[in-house]
């Protein structure tokens, strides 16, 4: 018989009472005794009838309740004085318990004795409660009558254990014991304890639970300890009563120890224990906890925990089915209810517990914050982090921490998260959003990222308060200005449209309020906000969403009309995104709707009309087009648009590009042009009346001179308005339609990639000089607008396999790179020159201004199929017909050739500028483009790699073309994959321009962007191993000498510059913060196997570490073929990027010292025009990683300072170390800055010690001082040398932080080591405290000199030698030397020791003073303890700069 569990302790009240009313309500029993008759008073002559009757109490037969005419309370004191007052006391006591067990032996009477007595009716209004007791509770409350009726019920009640209950539900046994419960006064608490643990341990197990569970209300608090052992006991041998023990121990008062012993036992056993036992299980391990045990008890509680209980059975474990399916099938709705029910209770006792105990809250986290990375982390884990959260505001910060830490260290994944929001009652919602408003406002990606999936759950798990909520949340992140929770919080409006459509069109009015803050976003931002409403507006699963359509449509056509440029791209953004959610093909969802894949003729009439819309209002506006223009390419490119509107699309932009901008080849325009207009950079030599052109200088002329000179006739203003500026975007538009069309194939227009532009002369030999300003910027316009071109060409091209097509696109990328090269010759010398901008997106605006002229031009048609016709029909070129074209084609008057090539960069080293700053003026390449690096790279030295098998010529990449290609795809990496830390911008002001000219490769996510680069790492470290091969290949008498006999100058700096980029790329590419994401693991295993097969052939299943080693193996290699100080550098890096990784990184943390200390020791090669190729910063960054790098920081620098420096002293004027040839008077200040900057990062790190530590290591601590107070001397000392201001600065802002730090961890040291060390303490003040005269002597020449940047430090300088003086008196003062102590005065000095004369009129008096007061001690004053003379001398001379204090205040 199994009884049902009670937490409640009134619940045995409870049942007491309905067993009473059940009483009332059944018929007696039907075992009666003869002699008694219902409803009749008992009369009998008895002494225990008699005593009854006088006291007030009138006994019943049958089932009539016995009856209490007076109060109960006076009864007990009438019956009380009675039988004290009897004749016969103490023997009447004895005659009326006779009385009692004789009364009581029917079983009727007895059970009528324990129900409770009826009151009469006269007797109601007196005084005490309406409730009366049972005749023997009424008894028990006598104190003399007390001890022996209990030993009469116990008598009594074993007749009844092993009974079954009586037909009226009344339960004997538990009516007995009740009778025992909330007595005023036990009279002999031990001999009741007694009988009922002896009772208990014979009872059967139903009872045992009854009576354990209602020993505290029947108990006094004296017995606690006796019970609670007896229990602990009986805990061991019966396990079947650990619920009901464990709930009678947590409610009495029992030793700390025993609470432990019995703790420790019940932990074992939590993982084999019951669901519904666990509350109390739980209840009581909270309860017992201590404030010194607190941690232990909640780790090893967390540790044995069964997280299966704390999940949702029907969502969470049924994705986990896999794992569910064995032989449990609890499907049962009451087994469900029963353990959701348990859940509750559970996490309602950890809430209470948490909440109240701060002890136990605080222990919680710190259980969490110390599990090891490497362990397993639990969804409870999580779960408590944010229950504490919530009912903790004061550990709100340290559960941020600690989330931050763990969060970074990848601990808390998505998946863990995920586990979370699956708990049953996990009612955080609030709290929740207020953790993910905090994590979002992180600088950590991995952090934001966190933050921004609770967001994404709280929408998904939480009801439609919270979902409003959460909304309003990302809402208050997207208008708060700050670019990185813009961008986050409109990634998680994007995933929750995705997740559930329906409930965001619920919140689409909060979502629509961001309109109004469009003004500061950027063009991403703005494509993303427009997604969003345009997919809540046009979502063919929701109809009835009218308003929003009518509002978007409202905005986009303000914003078009409007005559602000900047509204008017907003405008043309937003009327883009809107086109392409409305023409996007949904034939992949016609199987799952009945209704027609295709747009309905509405639609499509709805689409065309917008897109109309937007070129009739972009079309007066050249920038504007551009926009137009790039907006749908982009569009197209990423969206899958209806076939019937693609169609219309392509038509369309097909005919119109071949109106605007091709011409016949034979008709090369005639006029009036300042420059002879020629067909130039054909990759096909064409008959006079064959082929196509691109028609560009006359359509840029139109602007710059015909109309400044008025020569616009009447006849072009029936031609259509076209910009040169259009022709690149354009044709991008073109070419993604036609790859949509067709598939990728280009065929179509495969022709304009190899037809020539209508162009001059480019290259300026003699006559740059003696053009006018405005015809040399009419040529850079009219380049840029070229490189353009060609860059979109290579854009459209640099994926076709054919061997003709490549060795055209390779082509076109010399033609870049020579463009190039001749447009750095305009700029040197063209001072106003402003060509115009690639793109006009809003980021654009802020930085370079546009002009809003029109431009408009004479248009010859030729259709372009003609060309594709022609091509097809007669020009089957061969690859050795089209190799040898280009090196000698007559439509390409750009040389070629080797030499030429040197020559041209002779030349433009006298007087050109750099092209990084002008990047704004051409288009970006494409990811894709970057295939081309898998061509080989052909050199004097090496031959690659085929790119093609099936060619028989070799196509070959020129190192100014790989360069160019290296440098745009560094320059992409920088920027995406290791974007500078975000700063904080007011919503109000401009931001940053930092990705400007980036807005393609925007539209890709980081990982589509790493997975690119990592397809391209075999190429690239082919090209790494060639550079690598190149630079060991140089003669050894020339090696590092960029002018030596036999070295090409310009070819070393190519392929330095390759090296280095190739470098960048691969440290941006592995420093990217996505590889600690789980889903981007696969990710970094791809990149780490292409670095290890170039070791050795691919072994199957290697492990991250292995991978990380050999791949840290492969790189570190390199390091003998570094070119300049900028590789090293980035080597370095990048080596320190794959040590981060490893989980072991201290195995290869000391080759990274190695490494950095060989390129400190390293020649490296200098410019022809500066002193030093070597920039400080990077010097700074080297310096500052081998000194955190190297085993032991203060041997290190002792070496630099005590062997490199003075060999610098003893050099000539321009020379450098021998030791280390990068130390030079230039760079002495950053050697010096960054030695005493690691000089007091490394003493900090060491702890004072306690003076019950070891000798031991108390000698390794002062030793460690020692070499330390020794570095400091060095690096002080040699202001003496270098006495220039950057030095003088270093010193007075490290050596105020040295001496605090000596202070603070070395004279707690020195307090306890100065008996037994006292030679070395003695050594070691008397070296520091030449080292503080020498910082006074600093603070003197400061004020001298009145260097407001020296004198700033000053104050703060004597204040921290103050307190040293004073903590060197209290260290005497400590070992018994206070006597040794003397104060005296010493004169300022400056750093050659002259004297500082402040006041004339005290120079005598301060001449005096200069032996008598300076600082000596007492060589009689030697105390007890045995301090020698020595000690004391060393103790005053620090207390000399005390002494010069007083002389600089005067």
């Amino acid at each position: 018989m199994v009884s049902k569990r009670r937490l409640s302790k009134s619940d045995d009240k409870e049942t007491l009472t309905e067993d009473a009313s059940n009483a009332r309500k059944q018929p007696l029993s039907k075992k009666t005794k003869k002699s008694h008759v219902y409803y009749e008073v008992e009369e009998n002559d008895s002494a225990f009838i008699k005593l009854l009757k006088t006291s007030g109490i009138i006994l019943k037969t049958g089932e009539s309740q016995n009856q209490l005419a007076v109060d109960q309370i006076v009864f007990q004191r009438k019956l009380f004085q009675t039988l004290r007052k009897h004749p016969s006391y103490p023997k009447i006591i004895e005659e009326f318990v006779n009385g009692l067990e004789s009364y009581i032996e029917d079983q009727d009477i007895f059970r009528n004795c324990l129900l409770s007595c009826e009151r009469l009716q006269n007797e109601e209004a007196s005084m005490g409660t309406s409730y009366s007791k049972s005749l023997i509770k009424l008894l028990l409350g006598i104190d003399i009558l007390q001890p022996a009726i209990i030993k009469t019920l116990f008598e009594k009640l074993p007749e009844f254990l092993f009974e079954s209950m009586n037909s009226d539900g009344i339960n004997m046994p538990r009516l007995i014991i009740s009778q025992l419960k909330w007595l005023d006064r036990v009279v002999d608490g031990k001999d009741l304890t007694t009988k009922i643990m002896q009772l208990i341990s014979i009872a059967p197990v139903y009872l045992q639970h009854d009576f354990i569970t209602s020993l505290p209300e029947i108990l006094g608090d004296s017995q606690h300890a006796d019970v609670g052992k007896e229990l602990s006991d009986l805990l061991t041998e019966n396990t079947s009563l650990t619920v009901p023990i464990l709930d009678v121990l947590s409610s009495l008062r029992l030793d700390p120890q025993l609470l432990s012993k019995v703790r420790q036992l019940v932990m074992g056993k939590l993982s084999s224990v019951k669901l519904e036992d666990l509350p109390v299980i739980i209840k009581f391990i909270l309860h017992s906890i201590t404030a010194m045990d607190a941690l232990e008890v909640i780790s090893e509680l967390r540790e044995r925990l069964d997280l299966q209980h704390c999940i949702l059975p029907p969502q969470f474990l049924a994705s986990q089915s896999k794992m569910k399916n064995k032989s449990q099938t609890r499907s049962s709705g009451n087994q469900e209810n029963s353990d959701e029910d348990c859940v509750f209770l559970i996490f309602d006792i950890i809430k209470s517990a948490v909440r109240y105990e701060k002890t136990i809250s605080e222990a919680w986290i710190k259980a969490i914050e110390h599990i090891a990375p490497e362990s397993e982390y639990k969804t409870f884990d999580l779960v408590m982090l944010l229950i504490i959260y919530s009912t903790n505001t004061q550990a709100k910060k340290y559960i941020e921490r600690v989330l931050r830490n763990k969060i970074r260290s990848g601990c808390f994944h998505k998946d863990l998260l995920q586990g979370t929001f699956y708990v049953h009652y996990l009612d955080v919602c609030p709290s929740i959003l207020s953790l993910a408003q905090n994590l979002l406002h992180s600088l950590d990606q991995s952090i934001i990222l966190f933050g921004s999936l609770l967001y994404k759950y709280a929408f998904k798990f939480f009801d439609t308060y919270c979902q409003q909520e959460v909304i309003g949340a990302l809402v208050t992140h997207i208008c708060s200005g700050n670019e990185a929770e813009v961008d986050i919080a409109l990634d998680v409006l994007l995933e929750l449209v995705v997740i559930n459509l329906s409930a965001m069109r619920l919140n689409a009015v909060f979502v629509k309020g961001i309109l109004d803050y469009l003004d500061k976003m950027s063009p991403r931002q703005i494509r993303k906000l427009f997604y969003i409403l345009s997919t809540l507006a046009f979502s063919k699963q929701h109809e009835g969403s009218s308003h929003i359509q009518d509002d978007m449509h409202l905005v986009i056509r303000k914003q078009l009309s409007s005559t602000i440029f900047k509204y008017k791209l907003i405008g043309i953004i937003g009327a883009i995104t809107m086109a392409g959610i409305m023409a996007v093909d949904r034939s992949r969802f016609s199987s799952l709707t009945q209704g027609k894949a295709d747009l309905s003729n509405e639609q499509y009439t709805q689409v065309t009309s917008l897109l109309q819309l937007v070129h009739s209002c972009s079309k007066q506006s050249p920038q504007a087009s551009v926009l137009y223009y790039d907006e749908f390419a982009n569009m197209i490119q990423i969206v899958k648009l209806a076939p019937k509107v693609l169609e219309w699309v392509g038509q369309t932009i097909f005919n119109d590009f071949q109106d605007a901008f091709v011409v016949d080849l034979c008709a090369i325009p005639q006029g009036n042009y300042p420059f002879p207009v020629k067909a130039l950079y054909g990759l096909e030599e064409y008959g006079s009346q064959d082929g196509i052109a691109i028609n560009l200088l006359p359509l840029l002329f139109s602007q710059d001179f015909a109309e400044d000179e008025g020569r616009r006739t009447s006849q072009e203003s029936d031609h259509k308005l076209v910009s040169p500026l259009c022709l690149a975007p354009y044709f991008r538009l073109l070419r993604l339609c036609v790859e949509k069309q067709h598939n990728g194939n280009l065929e179509e227009i495969d022709g304009l990639l190899d037809c020539p532009i209508m162009l001059t002369d480019l290259e300026p030999g003699e006559r740059l000089e003696s053009m006018s300003d405005k015809e040399r910027s009419f040529i850079c316009s009219l380049i840029c607008l070229t490189l353009n071109w060609f860059r979109e060409v290579v854009n459209a091209f640099c994926q076709q396999m054919s061997p003709e097509m490549k060795g055209k696109v390779l082509t076109r990328l010399k033609h870049i790179v020579e463009l190039q090269g001749i447009l750095e010759k305009y700029l040197a010398v063209t001072s106003d020159c402003s060509p115009p901008l690639a793109a006009f997106d809003l980021e654009t605006l802020d930085v370079t201004p546009h002009a809003s002229t029109v431009f408009s031009a004479k248009i010859k048609k030729q259709g372009i199929t003609g060309k594709r016709k022609r091509k097809a029909g007669g020009n089957k070129t061969s690859p050795h017909d089209m190799i040898s074209k280009e090196d000698g084609s007559e439509c390409d008057p750009t040389p070629s050739n080797r030499g030429q090539l040197e020559k041209e960069f002779k030349g433009k080293e006298e007087k050109t500028v750099s092209l990084q700053n002008y990047h704004l003026l051409f288009r970006e390449l494409d990811m894709e483009v970057f295939c081309i690096l898998r061509c080989g790279l052909l050199t004097k030295f090496i031959l690659d790699t085929e790119m093609h098998t099936e060619a028989t010529e070799v196509v070959q990449l020129q190192p100014p073309e790989l360069l160019f290609l290296l440098e745009d795809l560094s320059h992409k990496v920088e920027n995406m994959l290791t974007p500078s830390v975000a700063r904080r911008v007011p919503f109000l002001k401009g931001k940053g321009s930092q990705n400007i000219g980036l807005s393609h490769v925007q539209q890709r996510t980081g990982q589509e962007i790493v997975h690119c680069i990592v397809q391209l790492l075999t190429p690239m470290c082919n090209h790494l191993e060639n550079m690598h091969n190149y630079f060991q290949c140089l003669p050894a008498e020339n090696h590092g000498v960029v002018d030596g006999p036999g070295m090409q100058a310009q070819e070393y700096r190519l392929m330095s510059s390759c090296y280095q980029r190739l470098l960048q790329i691969f440290h941006g590419l592995f420093a990217w913060s996505g590889f600690f994401q789980p889903e981007n693991q696969n990710l970094l295993y791809s990149a780490l196997e292409v670095l290890t097969n170039r070791l050795k052939p691919r072994e199957p299943d290697q492990s991250l570490e292995e991978l990380l080693s050999q791949s840290f193996h492969y790189l570190q290699n390199f390091h003998h073929s570094i070119p300049s100080f900028q590789s090293a550098l980035y080597l370095i890096r990048l080596l320190m990027v794959i040590l981060e990784k490893s989980r072991v990184p201290t195995q290869n943390k000391e080759k990274i010292a190695s490494l950095a200390r060989h390129f400190l020791c390293r020649i490296w090669p200098s410019g022809e025009k500066e002193k030093s190729s070597i920039p400080n910063d990077q010097l700074h960054a080297l310096l500052s990683i081998y000194l955190e790098h190297t085993d032991s920081v203060l041997k290190a620098i002792e070496e630099i300072a005590g062997v490199g420096v003075p060999e610098l002293i003893n050099s000539s004027k321009d020379a450098s170390s021998s030791t280390f040839p990068t130390l030079t008077r230039h760079t002495f200040v950053i050697f010096f800055r960054v030695m005493m900057a690691e000089l007091v990062k490394t003493v900090k790190g060491l702890q004072a010690g306690t003076a019950a530590d070891s000798q031991q290591i108390h000698e390794e601590k002062l030793l460690y001082w020692n070499m330390a107070v020794r570095d400091f001397s060095i690096l002080i000392n040699l202001i003496k040398v270098f006495d220039n201001r950057p030095v003088l600065h270093v010193c007075l802002k490290y050596g105020r932080l040295f001496v605090e730090v000596f202070l603070k961890q070395c004279m707690p040291l020195l307090d306890f080591s100065f008996r037994k060390h006292r030679e070395d303490v003695l050594s070691l003040l008397g070296t520091f405290q030449l080292n503080t005269r020498l910082l006074h002597h600093l603070c003197g020449h400061s004020k001298i000199h009145q260097d407001m940047k020296l004198t700033k430090h000053v104050p703060f300088l004597k204040k921290t030698l103050e307190l040293l003086v004073c903590r060197v008196k209290a260290m005497l003062i400590l070992n018994n030397c206070r006597e040794a102590f003397w104060l005296g005065n010493l004169k300022n000095r400056d750093l050659q020791g002259e004297e500082i004369v402040s006041q004339n009129s005290q120079e005598s008096r301060a001449d005096e003073s200069e032996d008598d007061t300076s600082s000596q001690v007492s060589k009689s004053k030697a105390t007890e303890d045995g301090e020698e003379d020595e000690a004391s001398d060393r103790e005053k001379d620090e207390d000399s700069d005390e002494s010069d204090n007083d002389d600089d205040s005067d």
